[in-house]
């Protein structure tokens, strides 16, 4: 299911917007997420892989499903807090797209005979938490956020599609789709207003961005 409010739709209270948040969680942390676009590596043959190279593969899988977990909850955190509902619905349209990207993550995860991480839970509840703290500055900051969450994003996918088995043609062309999606979120929020983030932030969210990848391959 799809706990998430498409832009646009009425207007919810507190209350609302925190059982919409709670049902949020436990659907990506215990459902099974829908895509609402197409899994873009269905359109490649499943090409067997040796053992290595499939441990390998899940374990880069694992790590972008871990990203679209963080993701959920630093958009929903954010846009909890966010002040003007055009940043809210900009935020909110991001973590849907971001659901797709889990959605097509965990089916690849189960191609590969393998699991997301058991850490989720507490992947979740940090970055939601980071969210909202990031959401409490103001909206530039909030969308600053957004645009560096991105950017590092970008970077790490790349970095999976060369390191990615040559053979392993799905992972690769949801990875490559994965990619341009975070690049246009980083561009519409520049759009929008995104302020530079000071030092030492965008450092220390790469330093966090390195401890779960470092984690997340293997648990």
């Amino acid at each position: 299911m799809n706990p998430i409010p498409r832009p646009g739709s009425r207007h919810f209270n507190a209350l609302d917007r925190v059982l919409i948040d709670a049902q949020n969680a436990l659907g990506t942390l215990f459902g099974a997420p829908r895509a609402r676009r197409a899994n873009p590596g269905l359109d490649q043959a499943d090409i067997v892989l040796e053992p290595d190279e499939r441990r390998h593969a899940a374990g880069l899988m694992r790590i972008n499903h871990v990203g679209e977990v963080c993701a959920q909850a630093l958009y929903v955190g954010q846009a909890a807090v966010a002040r003007d509902p055009g940043t809210r619905a900009q935020l909110l349209a991001a973590a849907q797209e971001e659901t797709d990207h889990l959605a097509w993550c965990g089916q690849r995860l189960r191609e590969l005979d393998s699991r997301p991480s058991l850490l989720n839970p507490l992947w979740y509840a940090g970055s939601y938490a980071i969210g909202a703290i990031a959401g409490l500055r103001g909206d530039g900051w909030n969308l600053g956020f957004v645009v560096e969450t991105e950017r590092q994003v970008e970077a790490h996918l790349d970095e999976h599609l060369q390191t990615l088995p040559l053979a392993d043609a799905r992972s690769r062309a949801i990875v490559s789709t994965m990619k341009a999606d975070e690049a246009r979120h980083a561009e519409q929020a520049l759009a929008q207003g995104a302020r530079d983030l000071p030092f030492p932030v965008p450092s220390l969210m790469a330093a966090a961005s390195k401890l779960m990848k470092l984690v997340a391959y293997r648990i």
